[in-house]
């Protein structure tokens, strides 16, 4: 099972996008073998804090290890790819 936690501030048209891109990739990727934790940092700051980040949008692959973080605008699939490494792939 792959674990992700994406990190935003607020919920803008451009970040929905976003959240909907990265939806399609994942389930195209993993099919049913994901979940995505979406936490907004305006909601949670504490949650930011605790998990380190410093900018948003952060996506953070947190299982299986290793841990790995894309910061900034993902919405291109080879970032998404760079996140993973080889032993990632499905």
């Amino acid at each position: 099972m792959y674990t992700f936690l994406l990190y935003i501030t607020g919920r803008r048209q451009k970040t929905l996008a976003l959240i909907e891109t990265l939806k399609g990739f994942l389930t195209e990727r993993f099919k049913d073998q994901y979940s995505l934790e979406i936490v907004d940092v305006l909601e949670d700051p504490r949650r930011a804090e605790e998990d380190m980040i410093l900018a948003t949008p952060t996506l953070v692959k947190s299982a299986p290890p290793p841990i790995r973080k894309i910061i900034g605008d993902f919405r291109n699939s080879q970032d998404l790819f760079a996140l993973l490494n080889s032993r990632d792939h499905a």
